[in-house]
């Protein structure tokens, strides 16, 4: 199950890194989730929409991977003891703001029994699982400014943009080790 992230690069700096994300992985009645936040529709940047946890790397912070694991437990209560394993991180993508390089950073978490959304930075918490992520038919794109972009609806937002090609390189490391 756990297989397909051996593929993983490991975490590196990147050039021009200013952000990281947590794609936090847990395994759950023999299924793999994700956690995942809808932000709040007030929020001054990035306003609904569906992301991984995480935000700026900060000069107090070890890295994009000490960035990611501060802001996860800040944004859904995740303590840190329960990221069991850093498992390597997704080719870094540019947010809307192509100055904004963004180091997605895949960890293999204990999914405590409560998590606690921080209410200014967090609406709601969804956790998919990976095989309903997989089904194409639930996905839609769209051509955005010449570029393909990816969508994909839960009841509680759309997943698109950035995260959406994190979560579309994620879903390539499942789809190559079937085939």
């Amino acid at each position: 199950m756990w297989d397909p992230l051996t593929a993983l690069a490991p975490v590196a700096p990147v050039r021009g890194m200013r952000a990281a994300v947590l794609v936090p992985i847990y395994e759950e009645a023999g299924a793999l989730r994700l956690i995942m936040t809808r932000r709040p529709d007030d929020m001054r940047r990035h306003p609904g929409d569906v992301v991984f946890p995480g935000g700026m790397i900060e000069p107090g912070d070890d890295g994009p991977t000490a960035a990611a694991i501060r802001e996860t437990t800040e944004e859904i209560g995740l303590p840190a003891e329960n990221v069991r394993e850093i498992l390597g991180a997704l080719e870094p993508v540019n947010a809307r703001a192509a100055t904004l390089r963004i180091v997605p950073i895949v960890a293999r978490v204990d999914r405590p029994v409560t998590l606690v959304p921080h209410p200014g930075e967090v609406a709601a918490i969804i956790e998919p699982r990976i095989t309903d992520l997989l089904r194409d038919e639930d996905w839609r794109t769209s051509n955005w400014g010449g570029h393909t972009m990816w969508f994909y609806e839960f009841d509680e937002g759309v997943l698109w943009g950035a995260t959406a090609r994190m979560v579309r390189n994620l879903l390539g490391l499942f789809r190559r080790s079937e085939g």
